[in-house]
């Protein structure tokens, strides 16, 4: 199947490619569907949302109409009634939209299809390789892309919002373009997000892969500061700092492997030497688990002492191999960081999700905007 042809059948099977859900141009339909989308299959009442969104009965009622006409939420049962008149509980109607996920690794590509309540519905991997040029890769994804829109839950989507794209950075994020991605220096000024957008057909948004699996963690109920850790190919940080994504003036914050932490060490593909993405892949290399975790530790405690964040979160491929060696390691030395400042320690925690989390985030580039979280 051609790329093109397999995003054209996804549409003559009822798919509203790139569609605009009206309803959620408005801030306050993105609080109530956010409540709603918290409240899971549970639901909430009118009378609920009007008190946790400060809105009144009536401009709640308003918008849950509307919201009702558009297939995006329906009626979940009535509450017990304690006198007056019961309750009617609205839910959200996962199904009413879906994006697509795209995480594009060094040596690996990841596909999901993602309903508007986060849950995966169809997923493809294959192997790839940065290398092989932008055509090669473009291609493949294009093509893996269509696979899963033409898969068995893909052919019953209704509304399809586009694609999010996360990678290795940098990147600028805001035009979707490429800067010199570490050790594939021919991708360099590349326009990524126009190409995805011709060949897909579908509103394409590029982003960091640290970033991607940030705001998943945000999405899902992650608060305060934290920065997220991750480890496969390379290694990278997605910053949150009060709840939302950090990406810096120039969409470049969170370049956190190429921080120099031995001057004489070896060289990094990025031209530095010492850096501890390099210290720790060589680590990984030799089999040495625990220097990889101490390196990315001394790493972490570097980054907990500029930005005092409220936790660090692991994840990535190499981390999922040895989820509990590496928690111990990272812990350990920000534990006798923590001694020797007499504070209290930064906990660290595994950030769960496996090999797909960067993919779902990258599917929530296109769907927190819909419940008023900002990814800009």
């Amino acid at each position: 199947m051609t790329t093109g042809a397999g995003v054209r059948h996804g549409a003559q099977q009822g798919v509203r490619q790139g569609a605009n859900l009206p309803a959620l141009r408005s801030h306050n339909a993105a609080l109530v569907l956010e409540l709603l989308r918290r409240a899971g299959t549970e639901g909430v009442s009118r009378l609920e949302l009007a008190e946790r969104t400060g809105l009144t009965p009536q401009a709640v009622s308003k918008i849950t109409g509307r919201l009702r006409d558009e297939g995006l939420v329906t009626e979940a049962g009535r509450l017990v009634s304690t006198g007056g008149k019961p309750r009617t509980v609205l839910r959200l109607v996962p199904q009413a939209g879906h994006a697509v996920g795209v995480h594009l690794d060094r040596d690996e590509l990841r596909v999901v299809l993602v309903d508007l309540a986060g849950v995966v519905a169809e997923e493809r991997c294959a192997a790839t390789d940065l290398g092989a040029g932008a055509e090669a890769v473009v291609g493949q994804v294009a093509a893996l892309v269509a696979d899963v829109l033409g898969g068995n839950a893909g052919a019953g989507v209704r509304t399809l919002l586009g694609a999010g794209v996360a990678l290795p950075g940098p990147l600028d994020h805001v035009r979707g373009v490429l800067h010199r991605v570490t050790g594939f220096p021919e991708w360099d000024g590349f326009p990524l997000r126009d190409v995805l957008e011709r060949r897909l057909e579908l509103p394409v948004v590029v982003d960091k892969d640290t970033n991607a699996a940030a705001l998943r963690l945000a999405v899902g109920g992650g608060t305060g500061s934290f920065a997220y850790l991750h480890f496969a190919a390379g290694l990278g940080c997605g910053l949150v700092i009060g709840g939302a994504v950090h990406r810096g003036t120039r969409t470049g914050a969170g370049e956190f492997g190429h921080q120099v932490v031995q001057l004489d060490g070896p060289v990094c593909e990025c031209g530095n030497r010492g850096c501890v993405e390099a210290l720790c892949l060589d680590a990984v290399t030799r089999g040495d688990v625990a220097e990889a975790a101490r390196v990315l530790g001394v790493g972490a405690g570097n980054l907990v002492a500029l930005l005092d964040v409220d936790h660090v979160l692991l994840g990535g491929r190499t981390v999922a191999d040895e989820p509990e060696r590496f928690l111990r390691g990272v812990a350990g030395v920000l534990e006798e960081r923590a001694r020797r400042t007499g504070e209290d320690a930064v906990p660290v925690r595994i950030a769960g999700g496996g090999r797909r989390a960067v993919a779902e985030g990258a599917a929530q580039l296109l769907l927190a905007p819909l419940f008023g979280r900002a990814v800009a």
